[in-house]
């Protein structure tokens, strides 16, 4: 399972400028060759092509062999992922307005867009915590990174592949990629349903609730700064929304984290597996009011999901996603459903059997149910196959 890992470089007086010089450049660079892919081939180049023709180009400019060769294929794999999502259809239909910009242009990167290093272009010293890395001034050596002690011990233990250098708010950052092996799945005694909303974040069938509230209360302080900032309409506001934005991001990832982590060590401690709502397009199905939509909108639902799945994978837990329909109308105990069941948002009471509860809780209680059902059906063995004999008695 690959996950990243990210340290904090800490280039000294003569360090900085020469990776203040290099990304830029690299960008730069790589700007040119998707306006040469778009000119030739539009949305359908290759490595191959690309290489034909902007090989030779980028060598003049001064770019080693290896960081030639990672510009290229970047370019080829951006082209690549939007061809992936026009024939998915997330830029919309053939003739909507975002699918024609998309294919009318080349790609732009930005001009501190990260770019990708491997084992040729940058090299490790876990002992002296240090890294060698290659710019167009040459390699400078002996660049220091800071890391927490178990961050260092994955990167010794589990790094492979490429690595990312990225610069943000001022900072230098390499994100590496760890293959860390995957603990061996148990069979599961049961499962917890997680039901995921807005005004509780997680909820398990175990009555374990994970309330909203304060991320609630930190993005309406976010929103009532934001909007200061915005009625000044000036560049420094301009650049502080932004690096607001991003710790708001962050924020509510390390909310997602913690979250996760406490729900995957409850069903490693008792022995059972984890189940989820599939919530795709779920943004697309549900309507709210005015006033809501902010809050609808910047709901981390997939991030959380996403979470609890690769930490469960970790684990060792079982992870199912299972139909989220009627989930927080139907009676857990008699299988009524009806949308009265749920008189308020808040509050579950059964017509049929008498059962109430918090309406959460009883989402939780069916989705773990299900994933119970549909557990057993995924894993269920393949039927043998009917032997075809003559019809005749064996001897």
């Amino acid at each position: 399972m690959k996950i990243v890992v990210q340290v904090k470089l800490i280039p000294d007086a003569a360090q900085a400028p020469a990776l203040e010089h290099t990304l830029p450049a690299i960008n730069e660079a790589a700007n040119w060759v998707s306006a040469v892919a778009f000119e030739h081939f539009k949305l359908k180049g290759s490595v191959r092509e690309l290489r034909k023709r902007c090989y030779g180009e980028l060598k003049a400019r001064g770019f080693g062999a290896q960081a030639a060769q990672h510009i290229i294929k970047r370019v080829a794999d951006a082209y690549t992922t939007l061809r992936a999502n026009i024939r998915a259809g997330n830029l919309g239909p053939e003739h909507s307005k975002r699918r024609q910009k998309a294919e009318s242009k080349p790609i732009v990167f930005r001009p501190h867009a990260a770019h990708t290093f491997d084992d040729r272009c940058l090299s490790w010293n876990y002992g002296t915590r240090t890294v060698s890395i290659w710019t167009l001034d040459g390699r400078i050596r002996h660049v220091r990174f800071a890391c927490s002690p178990g961050a260092l011990k994955q990167l010794t233990e589990h790094r492979q592949g490429e690595s990312d250098l990225v610069f943000r708010d001022g900072k230098w950052f390499l994100v590496a990629t760890c293959e860390i092996p995957e603990a061996p799945r148990f069979e599961p005694k049961g499962f917890i349903g997680v039901d995921r909303g807005i005004s509780n974040l997680a909820t398990t069938s175990d009555g374990d609730n994970h309330s909203g509230r304060r991320l609630g209360r930190y993005r309406r302080w976010q929103a009532r700064n934001k909007a200061e900032l915005q009625a000044r309409q000036t560049r420094s506001a301009k650049q502080l929304l932004k690096k607001r934005a991003r710790r708001e991001a962050r924020h509510a990832t390390h909310i997602n984290h913690k979250i996760a982590k406490t729900v995957v060590a409850v069903a490693q401690r008792t022995g059972r597996g984890l189940a989820l709502e599939q919530l795709q397009g779920i943004r697309d199905r549900v309507t709210v009011p005015r006033d809501q939509r902010a809050r609808l909108s910047s709901w981390p639902f997939h991030q959380l999901g996403s979470f609890i799945a690769y930490k469960a994978r970790r684990a060792g837990v079982p992870f199912i996603e299972v139909d989220p329909a009627y989930t927080s109308q139907r009676c857990p105990r008699c299988g009524h459903t009806e949308k009265a069941n749920r008189p308020t948002r808040d509050h579950f009471s059964c017509r049929r059997c008498g059962l109430a509860g918090p309406a959460d809780h009883v989402a939780g209680a069916n989705i773990a149910q299900r994933g119970a059902t549909a557990w057993v059906f995924v894993n269920m063995p393949d039927p043998v196959p009917a032997s075809t004999g003559t019809g005749k008695c064996d001897p």
